[in-house]
């Protein structure tokens, strides 16, 4: 072949996907292809191989053959593959799977390419590149603190950002704040009705919720209260200068609250196109909805009906208010107008809680009928929707008092009680180092705790659990990390320019975590097929779980210099892809615990 072996390693970064496209050549010139063939390339059973084929069946299924003789006739074709060669040896089980297990030499040349976070990322870049994705997570609302309600969203979604940036995409992270919405009608009322003046407020976010405590309350129990809030919302939203200018003061301050978290996070967006960005933008899209018949009046208000969808027959979509209101549709539908056709992304992913699963699923109904209308280019909508963190009594987690726990003395407090942790093992560190320590400790807790869980449910949070020191936590994989680190200065040796006087792997440690490494990039599709972090936590766990079991039974400060470099190079490998994935969870790493 032509390829050189730099180019075939690089394609064999992702093995399943190079085994696919091996074994759907291997079916073309055998004839054992059609339209609907599948290679169907997954984890194989540790007894019978690394990976498994089983597309044959279905084939044989359809054109009535013997699924074993095809498996074997595929299989002898694949073995004559020059690209194949050392990479795997090939077996036919059962009713016709055909087995791959990927050779020492191979996993050899594979840990030699791939030796750092750089190395990865070369080759993982091509899986997504030319993807143009808009992501928007956090999203609070101003005029409130951040609470721990809003955790879940900036940990998901940073994570998400960072692994699709990784491999390859153009990302471009969005913080669609809520700045726009009917609750400023409501406060601006309360404002006024109390002379507030804003710039006199020592604590401005605390002052503000209690203003529109108040304020709502009465909109509850006063319909004269409830018309003023819904009068300063429209002379807002119309451009009234007073209004305005109020809006401006608490915007200012709320984002300089958020900024703080933010800061302490280490989260970073590219633009925060909140509600009031789109708010000139709106009227448009009133119009081309009612223009193409997508939309229609009721009582007033403008709405989509989708009676197509059982679900939905009788609930409308309201898009603008029977008071000429937008609402959350209205900057919705309006957002991803302006992301599709004036920033070309082809795909938007939003990152919210399980609630607004109904607005989204409505949503995304109204773009493709709105969009096939206008000839628009439909862009890839993903609603990226997580559950809710829950207390040790099952419920949703507030404070004593029963009010959420803001975010900023959630984060605090992770961090004070992993100080306390690095105090109590390491007493003597001088002060800096525990600080640095608790913090990464702390908040890689935090985030950890969340990403570990499958998105999509509900997780009760313990801080003894998150900040142990056992089991798949931030805690453990940041020691398995720093203890990698104490390996090669203990040995005086560099991490990564090992010579290349390695002999293959032969030990059955050796080979179950090398095996493992070779499996990172499985992991990574994972978690993007499904936009699921979880998918690289529990690859880590187990991970650092079988380097435990490989270093405790394999010494690695040994005389036999072929063997030395090996195994020191599968604790520099282990490193690297610890140190990868950790950084892709936005978990900072710790060379000292």
């Amino acid at each position: 072949m032509s390829e050189s072996r730099q180019e075939v390693l690089s394609a064999h970064f992702f093995v399943e996907s190079a085994l696919t496209q091996l074994i759907e050549r291997a079916a073309r010139a055998t004839g054992l292809f059609d339209e609907s063939f599948s290679a169907d390339i997954r984890p194989a059973d540790p007894r019978f191989g690394d990976f498994q084929a089983n597309g044959v069946l279905p084939f044989a299924k359809r054109n009535k053959q013997n699924p074993r003789a095809l498996a074997e006739t595929l299989a002898s074709k694949l073995q004559s593959e020059p690209t194949l060669d050392g990479l795997a040896v090939i077996s036919v089980a059962g009713p016709g799977f055909i087995n791959f297990s990927l050779t020492p030499r191979f996993l050899l040349s594979w840990l030699k390419n791939f030796a750092s976070e750089t190395s990865f990322q070369s080759s993982a870049k091509h899986f997504l590149e030319g993807k143009r994705i808009s992501i928007d997570y956090s999203s609070p609302n101003t005029a409130k603190q951040m609470h721990v309600g809003h955790l879940r969203s900036m940990i998901i979604g940073e994570s998400i950002q960072r692994i699709l940036r990784f491999c390859g995409a153009s990302v471009h992270r969005d913080n669609h704040i809520g700045d726009w919405g009917t609750q400023f009608g409501i406060l601006l009322f309360a404002i006024k009705k109390n002379q507030v003046d804003l710039a006199t407020l020592q604590e401005p976010l605390e002052e503000l919720e209690k203003l529109y405590k108040e304020g709502y309350a009465l909109t509850k129990t006063s319909e004269e209260a409830l018309n003023g809030a819904r009068s300063e919302l429209v002379k807002l939203q119309q451009g009234d200068a007073e209004n305005l200018h109020l809006w401006q003061q608490i915007n200012a301050v709320s984002y300089r609250a958020f900024d703080e978290i933010y800061a302490e996070m280490d989260i970073a967006f590219d633009n925060v196109w909140g509600e009031s960005f789109y708010r000139d933008k709106v009227d448009r899209v009133y119009n081309e909805l009612h223009e193409c018949g997508v939309s229609e009046e009721s009582d007033g208000a403008q709405v989509v009906f989708h009676r197509d969808v059982e679900q939905f027959k009788d609930q409308p979509f309201l898009i603008r208010k029977s008071d000429g209101a937008s609402n959350y549709a209205s900057t919705d539908l309006a957002t991803v107008l302006f992301k599709v056709l004036e920033c070309g992304f082809g795909e938007i992913v939003y990152v919210t809680d399980g609630r607004q699963q109904d607005h989204f699923q409505q949503l995304f109904l109204t773009v493709k009928k709105w969009f096939a209308k206008k000839h628009y280019p439909m862009p890839e909508l993903h609603h990226v929707w997580f559950g809710t963190i829950l207390g040790e009594d099952g419920k949703a987690i507030k404070t004593r008092s029963g009010d959420p726990i803001r975010l900023k003395e959630l984060i605090r407090e992770a961090i004070a009680r992993a100080y306390s942790i690095v105090e109590e093992k390491n007493p003597d560190l001088a002060e800096s180092d525990k600080q640095h320590i608790a913090k990464a400790v702390g908040l890689g807790a935090l985030r950890y705790a969340d990403l570990v869980q499958n998105r999509t449910n509900d997780y009760v949070f313990a801080w003894d659990k998150l900040l142990s020191f056992d089991g798949n936590t931030a805690p453990y994989l940041l020691y398995a990390v720093a203890r990698i680190h104490a390996i090669f200065r203990k040995a005086q040796l560099p991490l990564f320019d090992l010579d290349n006087s390695a002999s293959a792997f032969e030990t059955p440690e050796e080979l179950a975590l090398a095996k493992k490494l070779v499996a990172f990039p499985f992991a990574l599709k994972q978690a993007i097929d499904e936009l699921r972090p979880h998918f690289i936590c529990h690859y880590l766990f187990e991970l650092s779980s079988l380097f435990s079991s490989f270093y405790n039974a394999n010494r690695v400060l040994v005389d036999e210099t072929d063997v030395k470099a090996r195994r020191f190079l599968l604790c520099s490998r282990t490193l690297a892809t610890l140190e990868t994935g950790l950084h892709l969870l936005g978990i900072k790493t710790l060379h000292l615990m």
